[in-house]
């Protein structure tokens, strides 16, 4: 079966309302993390969380709104390019990184991986990829920290083959194949949040793990449905879907084998 090792490489701070209505104006650390996962020595990077190109790329001009809306906090040794040098693992060793959306918390560290391939949604990829100054920034989407040779190394999920999921997985009912996990790991789409927006269905040991990247904040988004500020709605791709995902992932929750995690949840 599968394994999926946990990480976080930073964390940005904001008020608690901002993530849930209702939950006051308490400043909060939300972390930005990411997974490895493994199946029978194939390793893939979910996310990479911060990295310095983060605080690099946005000191200057329009860009810098994104650093003062959501301050950034990443200490030395906290990138996962530090970590896992630290922890032994070779980054030649990651296969490829997969990008459940092109945030700037996700994507920071996508130049430390040299020798890895990207995976994403094409529709996040073709909408984003023209964008530039402003248009960029409303989707919290960082130009410069998209490696070079990005478009040489990079393939789309909508290109996998689809397959029918598990019973208990309803009320999602398809996904795309993760080449090379042994049907272990399914893509599926969560829109509403960002274009492109992904999330992944990984069987392991202990039954299915669905990564939910940002489709919600915080666990009561989706086990109350306890919506995120009006503020924050504006600012998503679609409110609408956002808001379907959430009823979905509401369903799902009630299956007791399935565990749910999000990208920021856990606020310190």
């Amino acid at each position: 079966m599968a394994r999926i090792t946990p990480f976080k490489a930073g964390y940005c701070t904001h008020i608690a309302c901002m993530a849930m209505r209702g939950a006051g104006f308490k400043v909060c650390q939300f972390p930005a993390r990411a997974w490895l996962i493994e199946v029978d020595g194939y390793r893939w990077l979910w996310d990479t969380g911060y990295a310095d190109y983060f605080k690099q790329y946005t000191q200057t001009g329009i860009f810098k709104l994104y650093q003062k809306t959501t301050p950034v906090y990443l200490n030395k040794g906290e990138s996962l390019k530090e970590q896992f040098i630290t922890l032994g693992i070779d980054l030649a060793s990651i296969q490829n990184v997969i990008i459940s959306h092109f945030h700037g918390d996700h994507i920071a560290g996508l130049k430390d991986f040299t020798h890895s391939h990207f995976i994403c949604s094409q529709q996040g990829w073709k909408t984003l990829k023209p964008l530039r100054g402003f248009f960029a920034l409303k989707q919290g989407f960082v130009p410069d920290l998209i490696p070079d040779d990005f478009e040489q190394r990079v393939s789309f999920v909508e290109h996998f083959e689809i397959c029918q999921l598990a019973p208990e997985l309803a009320p999602f009912t398809q996904g795309y194949i993760l080449p090379n996990s042994k049907e272990q790991v399914i893509l599926v789409p969560l829109p509403g949040h960002a274009v492109g927006h992904i999330g992944a269905f990984i069987l392991t040991d202990k039954g299915w793990t669905l990564l939910a990247s940002d489709a919600a904040w915080v666990k009561e988004n989706y086990q109350d449905l306890r919506k995120p500020s009006r503020f924050a709605q504006l600012i998503m791709a679609d409110s609408r879907a956002f808001e379907n995902t959430l009823n979905q992932l509401h369903q799902l929750s009630y299956h007791p084998d399935v565990t749910i995690y999000l990208s920021h949840e856990g606020e310190e």
